[in-house]
């Protein structure tokens, strides 16, 4: 049966259904941009994908970025592994247009296409710091540490040390290829010991980890608590937590047989997420983030050293320490992450079979 309505009635309902066609509309719009965040007054936005550790430092830098050029940031966090695996599972869709993560996740972001040339002036950071082609560059230098609860005294530990059975289901490192600082323990590892030697120690270790995670920060907060003794972590994420959140663990660097002290750099790289949907605004918010003075701030309110050649000397501020203060004594080895990326895959594989992981 056919129901009829009187003019008042049909005009209230064609009301009601335009009312309802734009509110499914607005819906489906805020589920499509993915919950990162809000657009700016201006309605113009950018997206930073990141390895997590900096998360303080970047809530004060888009601030100040967003209040000058009227662009906001949408920050998304994660694993250093993870991060480039969205961005690679979302080359159909692209939302991201910044990336920021750890070696050698940066240079398979390059190998496998997922990057542009951003055309962004990079002339202030050394030629080591940067790629050749104009892919990435470097936003940040850090570097790898471990962090100990306050019950033991980490000053003097030794990679030995930590394969002593009373750190049983104590211990955790992030895993490698999934997350960066994971991986770099297996790069520290393999040039203090070779690749095989690495292997019979991370065998060894199994033991005492506690077990898999793809997220070094999330680590910090078990140690601090006393669920874990021992994990891996890097210099400029511990020690903002130790200043931001009052966190009591320490950071200290296992020695070698013969007391050396050994680490690798874990810097935090930039690039152009290739089909980036608002390239322009995005190049604009890279250009900020490696001028003098957001690089300036990277000391006093991150604990990280800054990519600009010309500042790497300045003095640090913060809390007592600084990474020149933590890393004194300690020996920064070098390392090719190129060659890494192409060994990563059998290096990864053959982890994965050492320890049954």
């Amino acid at each position: 049966m056919r129901t009829s309505f009187t003019p008042v009635q049909l005009a209230r309902t064609l009301a009601r259904t335009a009312l309802l066609a734009v509110t499914a509309t607005a819906v489906a719009a805020t589920a499509a941009c993915g919950g990162t965040g809000t657009d700016s007054a201006s309605g113009k936005t950018v997206t930073v994908y990141s390895a997590d550790g900096v998360g303080p430092w970047y809530k004060s830098r888009f601030a100040e970025f967003e209040k000058r050029t009227g662009i906001a940031v949408n920050l998304v966090e994660a694993g250093s592994g993870e991060v480039v695996n969205r961005i690679d599972k979302e080359q159909a869709n692209p939302q991201a247009d910044v990336v920021v993560t750890l070696p050698p996740f940066i240079q398979k972001a390059k190998a496998g296409g997922l990057l542009q040339d951003s055309g962004v002036d990079t002339a202030a950071v050394p030629a080591a710091d940067k790629d050749a082609d104009g892919k990435y560059v470097t936003l940040a230098n850090n570097y790898l540490c471990f962090i100990a609860n306050p019950s033991v005294d980490a000053s003097a530990l030794t990679w030995d040390d930590l394969l002593k059975p009373e750190l049983e289901g104590k211990l955790q490192y992030s895993t490698p290829g999934q997350a960066g600082d994971g991986t770099a323990v297996l790069i520290l590892l393999q040039k203090l010991l070779g690749k095989q030697g690495a292997l019979d120690y991370l065998t060894k270790l199994q033991a005492n980890n506690a077990g898999p995670s793809s997220s070094t920060g999330k680590l910090q907060a078990k140690v601090d608590k006393g669920e874990l003794t021992i994990a891996n972590g890097d210099v400029q994420m511990n020690l903002t937590t130790i200043k931001e959140k009052g966190s009591k663990f320490s950071v200290f660097f296992p020695a070698a047989a013969d007391g050396k002290k050994s680490t690798v750099a874990v810097p935090y790289v930039m690039g152009l997420a290739k089909g980036a949907p608002h390239k322009s605004d995005a190049t604009k918010l890279m250009e900020f983030l490696l001028s003098a003075e957001a690089q300036k701030s990277l000391g006093p309110d991150a604990f990280a050293v800054p990519a600009r050649a010309e500042l790497r000397d300045a003095a640090v501020a913060g809390a007592g320490q600084s990474a020149s203060s933590v890393l004194k004594g300690v020996e920064v080895l070098p390392v090719d992450w190129n060659t890494v990326l192409t060994d990563l895959d059998g290096d990864l594989a053959a982890y994965q079979k050492a320890t049954g992981s």
